[in-house]
């Protein structure tokens, strides 16, 4: 009996953390999109963009810092879309 209860701790345990780093991963879908694809696509949800020009490059630190956490991005997102922005300023 303590025998199954161990195995059956031990099989829950696996699941949880097999779910658990299975949902940390960083889906291939993003890894493969550039900056502007991931500004395209995330930015024109809620308003419309400015042109990489309107800001400094501090400028666009402060923003995507407040985008990332209101527009839930990934901090691979907000990196690759700072990116764009930095360089086509």
């Amino acid at each position: 009996m303590k025998k199954i209860k161990n195995n059956i701790l031990w099989l829950f345990a696996t699941a949880i953390l097999s779910v658990v780093f299975v949902q940390c991963a960083t889906p291939q879908s993003i890894t493969a999109k550039t900056g502007v694809q991931l500004w395209g696509e995330n930015c024109n949800r809620c308003h419309n963009t400015p042109t990489p020009t309107a800001f400094t490059d501090a400028n666009w630190d402060v923003a995507l810092n407040h985008m990332e956490i209101k527009a839930n991005l990934t901090k691979m997102e907000a990196e690759k879309i700072l990116e764009f922005l930095k360089s086509a300023n």
